[in-house]
């Protein structure tokens, strides 16, 4: 594989960008090799600056649940494109958007788009606490709300990739207003949530936790969840800012039922562009700014291109059977994948649900933080590389998710289980 082309941007990109990459994990550092620069992407291939092609698993962490370039996102955006690409002022579109989303998420009324899954988390418990009038917030270890101060405890994602046990940065007075607990851990939620010296505003989390890898909730983790903050009233905000729109047209919270006071979007909601929101209960809702006094804003909030390709996506899904294709090429793949493990000598353990899954090195159960942290990721870093070796586009992190998308093809999978055997008999010899 031909890296010249790629390495060269490297390090022209350490010149001017910090680590020579705007978000720390594309850096590759804990898989042990620098990252290739991508070209183009269609459907799910990915082709790199020296015209290396890789069947891809990440789609830009979730959002290409299409595949890359989808030709009705490619069309909305090049009809829309000439009208205008940034307004400051509402417009049609974001209101056509509105009314899709809320039509489809099951819990959610009124929405306000933002421009990225940080600012929604960020803002939902801002509203929140301005809702309740209380200040603690409570998430869960290992589960990632973006990079807003608040969320930065105990976070997964590039924070645990890199091993940083937090950030710089964040002050000890904010810092004191989160408090992280135990993923799955029913027993600990409760007596957090009762203790009413605590303060809690509300409680955030990953319905389906996809940054520390995924993990699957316990059913009743969750409707514990949500029995103990209708009880106290503390707003319960779900983060399907990678589950939403993914594991089916309503998200987790349709696919288990339980439906929250919060919900926060990310960029598949805008077919890949940069964009997010959050919405839920019109009585909470109606706290944000101009209808209350919790203030939120943004000059790209509704931004036309994210809108209009977000239109385009979501008409899409919206068809008859296409989760259910989409589940189908899901579980196929996936039952392929844990027979290779299985038949390997190396400790794996598969992780499911939907289209999204992690292959976690190790040869216990992977149910919370601790035990995700148990996973080999040298191991994993090795992997890496071989597939990408071999052309196949993994996050280069163990604690990620695998994306299965609709432009998948029998063949590119079946290419992919191929090199994945492989890859596999070199790790059970090294």
């Amino acid at each position: 594989m031909k890296t010249e082309k790629s390495s060269q941007y490297f390090n022209k990109a350490c010149q001017v960008i910090p680590g020579g990459v705007n978000s720390p994990v594309r850096a590759c550092k804990s898989v042990g090799c620098d990252p290739l620069f991508v070209a183009s992407a269609k459907g799910s291939i990915i082709t790199d600056v020296d015209g290396n092609e890789f069947i891809d698993f990440v789609g830009s962490w979730g959002p290409m649940i299409l595949g890359h370039a989808h030709p009705d996102v490619v069309a909305a955006l090049s009809e829309t494109a000439p009208l205008g690409t940034s307004f400051g002022a509402p417009c049609p579109l974001e209101v056509e958007l509105a009314e899709l989303v809320c039509d489809s998420v099951p819990s959610m009324e009124k929405v306000r788009f933002v421009s990225s899954g940080t600012e929604a988390t960020m803002s939902a418990i801002r509203l929140a606490r301005g809702f309740t009038g209380r200040n603690k917030v409570v998430k869960f270890d290992g589960c990632y709300h973006g990079h807003a101060d608040s969320f930065l405890v105990k976070a997964g994602s590039g924070v645990i990739t890199l091993g940083i046990p937090g950030s710089p940065g964040v002050p000890n007075d904010i810092v004191k207003n989160t408090i992280s607990i135990p993923y799955n851990d029913s027993a600990t939620l409760e007596s957090t949530l009762r203790d009413e010296t605590l303060d809690i505003a509300c409680v955030i989390v990953e319905p389906v936790a996809g940054n520390m890898g995924v993990v699957v909730p316990d059913m009743a983790f969750l409707q514990k969840m949500r029995e103990l903050t209708r009880e106290l009233g503390i707003v319960l905000i779900f983060d399907e800012v990678i589950t939403g729109f993914r594991l089916a047209l309503g998200g987790a919270q349709e696919r288990f039922a339980v439906l929250p006071d919060l919900t926060c979007l990310g960029k598949i909601i805008g077919g890949g562009l940069p964009v997010g929101a959050y919405g839920g209960r019109k009585d909470i809702m109606d706290n944000i700014a101009p209808d209350g006094p919790v203030y939120q804003a943004g000059t790209l909030s509704g931004n036309p291109l994210a809108m209009a390709a977000g239109l385009a996506m979501l008409k899409v899904v919206r068809e008859p059977g296409f989760y259910q294709r989409l589940e189908e090429k899901s579980s196929w793949f996936a039952e392929r994948l844990a027979g290779i493990a299985g038949a390997s000598s190396v400790p794996t353990v598969l992780n499911r649900i939907g289209s999204m899954m992690t292959c976690f090195f190790t040869d216990a159960p992977v149910t919370d933080f601790e035990s995700a942290m148990k996973a080999d990721t040298q191991r994993y870093g090795k992997h890496f590389r071989q597939m990408l070796e071999s052309g196949v586009w993994l996050a280069p992190s163990q604690f990620e998710a695998a994306f299965i998308s609709a432009a998948h093809t029998e063949e590119e999978l079946e290419n992919a289980l191929v090199m994945t055997e492989s890859s596999f008999k070199k790790l059970a010899k090294s």
